[in-house]
């Protein structure tokens, strides 16, 4: 039996599109109503020449008032339930996808490196719905019914037709010119304004090495160069589109006149009558509106389309959120199995073949020089980075067959980066746990010997520490991200150059939650800044060039002066690690 080809997977885009089908589908039948009822004037100033004018029948006019006054009722409710539809489709893609977007902001590192600020995403989503909740998603659903007005304004007469085909086709050539010249400069000012951002929130992480060693200045050199080539970029665009949007309107200017002059030669033919005058004029200034709108607002579409292009390819390759099977909570070992690790999205190897296994109850101190691979350790081990090459595994089970949230209830990580989020202190430490009881919190605390530091604040673990921490020293920051990693007693604990600003009553503090990780029966692995933090290590390993030199344990491996050794000795005495 021949096997049935499978159907190639849907992207995120058609997916989208095709859930909002029926709104779409909703929207279009709107624009049917509102665009047949746009030829109420036209048709009212008809009557009002060809029959009220020449009867002088006051009835007839008050009939015709009545009848327009509805119509224009149900076309201005029919237009607001179309913008509030419209509104609503912006916001629901917004609630449908914000989820996956924050997501991807946050995972997407884990599988390629970015160039910008990382918050793209972010900026194009709020463009989409910003656009569809403007004027110019409107005038999309009415480019379509331009035709119909053309084809009345040929039944009206031929040459009034004609008249009107050659400004639509006039506008559309506009339109088409504004797309063009407007795609490369609307480009470039995107990537300028990312590059921008992301150095302004640089800078603002940075301000106060800038402002102690007097670079400030320069800083805000830079930032100016940059803002004028983004300012240059946004001219560049703008002067386009308002170019074009001026030229749109003067033309539509000049072809109402031009249709008021061709009626006038009609009626003085006797080929038309004066209504036709008014109301072509009318009619040709309705067909064409969507397209003079449709440029004014055509920044904001190309804005719209660029980030909605961005946004479906961001999510069509982010990493999908993972249903996997609840595994036993890890017990017994951690295995390296012939790793080799390279940065997201790079071809270098940074690590090359590194096999190792720690056992339970186990405390790990890996040294080694900078740019030596051990922070990239750190990063594999706690499924930040994928492994390119090898298999880590926790008693036995890899890391990929663990969903990521429930994975990390067992591991505990505190990067050389300390980073803290805005809100309480017991916040940060439970990890913004909703169901945060007290005791996981007190204990863990007291694990990373921050309890009583933290009880001396006026509000002790309700105070509000600001963004990154800011409201506390580096020290306390790090020793509350301490407590963060040994929240809820993981089973694997990674702590990256934990003692980089400690001091000498902190530095007893992490070799006392390093004992008592080794006590509890989990493991804990400390990438060493200073010798004092391999006080609690059983076993170290030595890493230098990107692969594992030495692994063993501590009185072996520091004890003894075999040659492969030495570097790493060196390294532990200069604090260079």
């Amino acid at each position: 039996m021949p096997a049935v080809p499978k159907e190639p997977p849907q992207t995120f885009a058609s997916l989208m599109l095709s859930s909002l089908r029926k709104a779409f589908f909703s929207i279009a039948l709107a624009s049917v109503g509102i665009n047949v009822l746009a030829l109420t004037g036209s048709f009212f100033m008809l009557q009002v020449y060809d029959r009220v004018i020449p009867s002088r029948s006051l009835p007839t006019l008050s009939g015709l008032v009545i009848i327009v006054a509805t119509l224009f009722l149900f076309q201005g409710v029919l237009e607001l339930l179309r913008s509030m539809l419209l509104a609503r489709i912006g916001t629901s893609l917004d609630e449908r996808l914000n989820r996956k977007v924050f997501r991807s902001l946050l995972f997407l590192p884990t599988q390629r490196q970015t160039s910008d600020d990382g918050l793209q995403s972010v900026r194009d989503l709020e463009q989409i719905r910003s656009f569809l909740s403007g004027s110019g998603s409107t005038a999309l659903f009415d480019l379509p019914w331009m035709p119909f007005y053309l084809i009345l304004c040929f039944l009206f007469h031929v040459w009034i037709g004609v008249t009107a085909l050659c400004g639509a086709i006039l506008l559309v050539g506009i339109t088409l010119l504004a797309e063009i010249l407007s795609r490369r400069p609307a480009l470039d000012a995107a990537k300028s304004s990312a590059l921008r951002l992301g150095f302004a929130q640089a800078a603002r992480r940075n301000w106060e090495a800038a402002i102690s060693m007097g670079f400030a200045g320069r800083l805000t050199e830079k930032w100016v160069v940059m803002n004028d080539d983004y300012l240059k970029h946004q001219a560049a665009a703008g002067s386009i589109v308002g170019a074009l949007t001026i030229a749109a309107k003067m033309a539509r200017m000049m072809l109402q006149s031009a249709v008021l002059a061709v009626g006038a030669i009609l009626v003085i033919r006797q080929e038309a009558t004066g209504g036709i005058i008014i109301a072509s004029s009318i009619l040709v200034t309705r067909a064409l509106a969507p397209v003079e709108l449709a440029i004014g607002q055509w920044k904001g579409f190309v804005a719209a389309r660029q980030g909605w292009t961005r946004l479906a390819t961001l999510l069509d390759v982010a990493p999908a959120e993972q249903h996997a099977l609840t595994l036993p909570a890890p017990a017994r070992e951690l295995s390296v199995e012939n790793i080799s690790v390279a940065s997201p999205g790079g071809r270098d190897l940074i690590l090359r073949n590194v096999s190792f296994k720690v056992p339970a109850g186990t405390v790990l101190g890996v040294i080694g020089p900078s740019a030596s691979g051990k922070s990239s350790l750190a990063r594999a081990i706690t499924g930040l980075w994928p492994a390119a090459i090898g298999t880590i595994r926790l008693d036995k089970a890899a890391l990929s067959q663990w969903e990521p949230n429930e994975l990390g209830r067992h591991i505990g990580y505190l990067p050389q980066d300390v980073a803290l989020f805005d809100g309480s202190i017991a916040d940060n430490i439970s990890r913004f746990d909703k169901n945060m009881e007290p005791e996981p919190v007190i204990s863990a605390a007291k694990a990373a010997g921050v309890y009583n530091m933290i009880v001396k604040l006026p509000d002790g673990f309700d105070t509000v520490i600001g963004e990154g921490g800011s409201r506390l020293s580096a020290g306390q920051r790090q020793r509350i991200a301490l407590a963060r990693a040994l929240y809820g007693d993981p089973f694997l604990v990674v702590l990256d150059e934990p003692n980089s600003n400690l001091d000498a009553e902190g530095e007893t503090g992490l070799t006392a939650a390093l004992t008592g990780v080794r006590e509890r029966g989990g493991i804990a692995i400390v990438i060493a800044h200073r010798p004092s933090a391999l006080a609690a290590a059983d076993k170290v390993m030595i890493v230098a060039g990107g692969q594992m030199q030495a692994f063993g344990p501590k009185k072996e491996i520091l004890g003894a002066p075999p040659k492969q050794v030495e570097t790493a000795a060196l390294a532990i005495a200069g604090g260079e690690v």
